[in-house]
């Protein structure tokens, strides 16, 4: 998209350097089955969130992924801003070889509220009731590497890689190509450039293999939309789509991830949870005009949800 700095930490550090903006990492409960939806405030949302996607009908075949994921972001709006909760358990002397599966609907950061919000559209897609294991399962299978919790070192800490990944397993479409987008050939390094903020990577293993994975994603593709040409794109950018900030920091793909939220007005903003105010919110600035004013800005990526 994570105080390890993983694609999350990272992001959010790299943001505080160069722009107003943060990236990733979720507070939450780990992993389990929720004694009692009705008593729990995660398992509450989770079922009404599924309950008001399922009776808006926001859960048939024709309507876009992106608009049930949207719908669940309006009804997140205004929760907290919560950094590095998927490292806590590094914090806590965890071993990155095996990293619990950390979910919350009450509390995000940028990539993580990208996630929850698919993750409960996807659950509500099923007429089954909604689990907490249901949403972990879909969480898991877009946060890691094909779809496979193996440790610290398989979670998508590059959100470029994220995109990638999800592509080939039919998670998203990647429109980096269709809309024009450039193609980024820089290296990415950042996590091993900055092995001290990476309380993970104190692991020589667990470095070796972050670079390992590094140097791979040199032969991968990624496509930026410049930000002098979003102005022209904003017609063919749907609401819910999904959207990475990219950045000219150095090492580093995108410093924050959003979704595209087209308002009853027409106009194409940004719906997202920022560092910058604290709360899942709706920008007031519009697509252009929030991309425009990031320091070290270079454009976006675009992903649209697919159901998977």
């Amino acid at each position: 998209m994570s105080d390890m700095l993983s694609r999350r930490t990272l992001l959010r550090r790299a943001a505080a350097a160069g722009a107003a903006l943060a990236i990733p990492a979720p507070l939450a409960a780990c992993m389990r089955e929720r004694p009692g939806l009705a008593t729990d405030p995660d398992g509450t949302r989770l079922h009404d969130w599924t309950r008001a996607l399922r009776s808006e009908g926001l859960v048939v075949r024709k309507t876009p992924l992106g608009r049930s994921a949207i719908r669940v972001g309006e009804l997140a709006r205004g929760s907290p801003y919560e950094p590095y909760t998927l490292d806590a358990y590094l914090r806590s002397g965890g071993d990155p070889g095996s990293e619990p599966l950390t979910l919350s609907l009450t509390q995000f950061d940028c990539v993580t509220l990208v996630e929850a919000c698919l993750g409960v559209a996807r659950v509500a897609q099923s007429n089954e009731a909604p689990t907490w294991q249901r949403l972990g399962s879909e969480v898991e299978r877009m946060r890691y590497r094909d779809g496979k919790r193996e440790g610290y070192t398989s979670r998508l800490h590059y959100f470029s890689e994220w995109i990638q990944d999800g592509a080939r397993r039919g998670l998203v479409r990647d429109l980096g190509e269709e809309l024009g987008g450039v193609e980024d050939q820089r290296p990415l390094r950042f996590m091993t450039a900055h092995r001290d903020k990476y309380p993970a990577l104190r692991n020589v293993a667990v470095f070796q293999e972050i670079e390992e994975i590094e140097h791979r994603l040199d032969h991968e593709i990624r496509r930026v939309i410049p930000t002098k040409v979003i102005p022209q794109l904003v017609d063919r950018i749907e609401t819910g789509d999904v959207l990475a900030f990219a950045t000219e920091i150095a090492g580093l793909d995108v410093t924050h991830a959003a979704f595209a939220y087209r308002s009853g007005d027409g106009v194409l903003r940004v719906l997202h949870a920022p560092l910058s105010g604290g709360v899942v919110e709706v920008t007031r600035a519009t697509l252009p005009e929030y991309v425009a004013a990031i320091k070290r800005s270079t454009g976006v990526l675009v992903a649209r949800p697919l159901r998977g």
